[in-house]
């Protein structure tokens, strides 16, 4: 995985979890941050996508 898809797969998580913290709060700042989660999860499958199409990352095995 490039070093990228891991900084916005990082990003994604922390929104998620500032959201969750602002409507436990009652805030509804929440909002923003699930579009932002939105945002850098697309980021994170594009660039995964990218990479293996560029041949650069092998078959992911289970």
């Amino acid at each position: 995985m490039p070093r990228i898809a891991l900084y916005t797969l990082v990003v994604c998580v922390l929104s998620l979890a500032a959201a969750v913290v602002s409507f436990v709060q009652g805030s509804w700042l929440g909002v923003v941050w699930v579009l932002l989660a939105g945002l850098s999860s697309n980021m994170t499958w594009y660039y995964v996508k990218r990479a293996r199409a560029a041949g650069q990352d092998g078959p992911v095995t289970s």
